[in-house]
């Protein structure tokens, strides 16, 4: 059996000493970096989240425009196939925006067909007044804006 003298061991705890600090060092820097990183993470969740958010409400926008889109070629459709006295009754009774829109759509449809465009007929037998200021907006309004 070796036994050491104090002498001899005085070396070895230093070492030994300077080890255990540069573990503590080491210890608290991963410690650190692992808050760090979890930060980093819930940062990234965060922005994940918000993303996925933006998406759902993007996605909610398109269906709804789609679905405008949708009822007013349904609308325009069922006009040009109506007598066009009875359209007319029916324009006069929508609010400017969506005459608009609908004329605008029934224009597109029918150069799409090759037809004739009933917009023009259907603003002639409008009240002077309303037709004027749908055309006027018409105008004033890009085709892009909703």
């Amino acid at each position: 059996i070796y036994t050491l003298s104090l002498h001899d061991a005085l070396p070895i705890w230093s070492a030994l000493r300077f080890y255990k600090e540069e573990l503590d060092q080491k210890e608290s820097e991963l410690t650190a970096s692992g808050q760090q990183n979890e930060r980093i993470a819930a940062e990234l969740a965060e922005r994940e989240k918000t993303l996925e958010e933006r998406e759902k409400t993007f996605n909610n926008l398109q269906k709804k425009y789609d679905d405008k889109e949708v009822n007013i070629e349904q609308i325009a459709t069922r006009l040009y196939n109506m007598p066009p006295a009875a359209a007319v009754q029916e324009l006069v009774a929508m609010d400017d925006q969506l005459v608009i829109d609908v004329l605008r759509k029934e224009e597109e449809m029918a150069t799409t067909k090759k037809q004739y465009s009933m917009t023009s007929y259907w603003l002639s037998l409008m009240p002077a007044e309303r037709a004027a200021a749908v055309q006027r907006k018409m105008v004033s309004k890009p085709k892009a804006l909703d």
